[in-house]
């Protein structure tokens, strides 16, 4: 009697489907990691080589300096204004969306600012630029924080945090270089092809998952245009008024513009409080984690920018240094951050995040205590070993107090923290330069010289403010986990063993 055998379990077939999904989840990564790194790159560099592109583009297109502050101005407030509208908008219709609007975009405002006839055009396409900036940048925290575990977060964002370092620090040698060889315009072309890519490779980069749970998580279908124009108003006046009160004789018009800030607040404030789908989720303002990350890279990027610009002046000014000795004598800061990045998460993890940061903190604030104890003859020994400290102790800081925000916000709003992160990471050098520049004019004749003005002391304080915001991240090894969002009606709640 022939007995048919049972057929045997079918685990080829599964085990090839698990290799093909495992396959395409490390592509999807790579993918991820890619977007996320070049674009926030590019969107350092374009920052720093626009500084050394603005007098050839103040000559060709016979503008004042008025106007030429305003295509960095209306760049700033744009971004700063819709950061945070923007990571709501990748948390409810998916980061990879949303960046890859913004890259294409970004590279769309770019080529026409190259070929823009005039500043006003000029003008015009910066702030559309700075929009689009604004989408993409949140995103590339919030692609990250969907794509990785978040025992593996803590590598793409220190790899990201290096290249943005070497980035900024490239940016004057490239744009010097473009600007003599072919004009102004070259510094904007530099940037098209890169962000079309990944905005192209954005589009083809699958996240069908993490963009379902982000969809169907209760509350995000509603995105309080209220709160994002109350947001929006509220930022974009501060950033306008620090901005205006670091210009000779704006010190009433920025004045007036940051009380119209802090009564747009106030309005938000008000709203959020009364809003049944806010756009600042509580529980991410609730976290003492996300809050104390955030203020400590407002800080942090306050006092370094504000002292870079102090003490360029002095290199240059009181010293007589040409610009490219003078970026020689920050040339560790750069290293630092470039080489120091990668060490923060192994950092991190033997040591906890609180550790870490504090460690960051107090390095920040040493650098900029001895750089406001200089006189007119300090040497490049001296001035290196400052900026060493500086970029060692801001990139620790920065990669730690990112990991924290992005770590303990909830997936579904991811973008949100990323958001408020690069907030925070353009408000403060706004902050920190006008509080340098108005502190400079209390001393006329000796305010750039560290030892013998009041801007680098008072920088000095503002950096020590890391201090207390670091003690408050999270002291142990495991205490980078994310916050789990409540479990939702009538489903039962998933246990991990």
């Amino acid at each position: 009697m022939n007995r048919s055998r049972p057929p045997a379990p079918a685990r080829v077939p599964a085990l090839v489907r698990l290799s093909f999904l495992a396959r395409v989840r490390v592509s999807a990564r790579a993918s991820v990691l890619a977007c996320s790194v070049v674009g926030a790159a590019v969107v350092a560099l374009d920052g720093t080589v626009l500084t050394v592109a603005q007098p050839a583009l103040q000559r060709d297109l016979h503008a004042d300096v008025g106007q030429v502050q305003w295509t960095s101005t209306g760049y700033l407030v744009a971004v700063a204004s819709l950061l945070v509208f923007a990571g709501r908008l990748g948390d409810r219709h998916g980061h990879r969306r949303v960046f890859a609007v913004g890259a294409l975009g970004f590279a769309a405002a770019s080529a026409g600012i190259a070929l823009a006839p005039g500043i006003e055009a000029v003008i015009a396409l910066r702030v559309l630029q700075g929009v689009c900036g604004a989408l993409l940048q949140p995103a590339t925290l919030g692609m990250l924080r969907t794509s990785f575990p978040p025992d593996r977060l803590a590598t793409p964002i220190a790899v990201r945090t290096a290249v943005i370092g070497l980035a900024a620090a490239a940016g004057p040698l490239v744009g010097g270089a473009l600007v003599s060889a072919y004009g102004w315009r070259s510094v904007f072309l530099l940037s098209v092809p890169p962000t079309l890519a990944i905005g192209l490779l954005a589009l083809a980069t699958r996240q069908p998952e993490a963009e379902a749970r982000a969809r169907a998580t209760p509350g995000l279908a509603v995105l309080d245009p209220l709160g994002a124009l109350l947001l929006a108003a509220a930022l974009g006046l501060l950033v306008h008024g620090l901005v205006e009160a670091a210009r000779p004789g704006g010190a009433v018009p920025g004045a007036l513009a940051c009380a119209g800030a802090a009564v747009a607040g106030t309005a938000l404030a008000r709203h959020e409080r009364r809003a049944a789908h806010p756009l600042l989720p509580p529980e991410l303002l609730r976290s003492v984690p996300v809050v104390a990350g955030v203020a400590a890279l407002l800080a942090a990027s306050a006092a370094l920018f504000g002292a870079l610009f102090v003490t360029t002046y002095f290199l240059q000014d009181v010293q007589r240094l040409d610009p490219l000795t003078c970026a020689l004598r920050f040339l560790p800061l750069a290293l630092l951050m470039v080489l120091g990045a990668p060490l923060c998460p192994p950092l991190q993890r033997r040591y906890g995040p609180r550790r870490t940061a504090t460690a960051g903190a107090a390095l920040l604030t040493l650098g900029a205590l001895l750089l406001s104890r200089l006189d007119a003859t300090a040497g490049a020994l001296p001035v290196g070993g400052c900026a060493a400290l500086l970029g060692a102790g801001f990139v620790t800081l920065m990669v730690t107090a990112t990991s924290v925000v992005v770590h303990r916000a909830p997936e579904a709003h991811a973008g949100v923290a990323g958001g408020l992160q690069q907030t925070a990471m353009n408000v403060g050098p706004a902050l920190g330069v006008a509080t340098a520049t108005l502190l400079l004019a209390l001393v006329p004749d000796g305010g750039f010289v560290p030892a013998e003005g009041a801007a680098l002391p008072a920088l000095v304080a503002i950096a020590a403010l890391t201090l207390p915001a670091a003690l408050a991240l999270p002291g142990g090894t495991r205490g980078t986990r994310p916050e789990q969002a409540p479990p939702r009606p009538g489903r039962r709640p998933c246990v991990r063993s």
